[in-house]
């Protein structure tokens, strides 16, 4: 399954580089998106480096989650794809 990284999370002065809001296409709904928590996300970077992390929640009612990653994840992964296994 695929999602796409919307965002960092974070308050009005901070952002947590590690925490990221995904949007699952086939995801609508709070609920749906309740069912994905505990599955692992992995990003691949484009030198081949693989950054892995996990769901911990929905996020909103229109179906998106927060996910938790490892440390090193790059600015750069706004608006790309990430997979979700599981």
């Amino acid at each position: 399954m695929k999602a796409v990284v919307v965002n960092f999370c974070g308050g009005k002065t901070s952002k947590k580089g590690n925490h990221v809001i995904l949007d699952v296409g086939s995801v609508d709904t709070k609920e749906k998106a309740a069912k994905l928590v505990g599955k692992n996300v992995i990003w691949k970077t484009p030198s081949g480096k693989v950054i892995s992390g996990k769901i911990t929640k929905a996020h909103g009612n229109s179906g998106a989650v927060k996910a938790i990653m490892e440390k090193g994840l790059p600015g750069t992964v706004l608006g790309k794809e990430i997979t979700i296994e599981g």
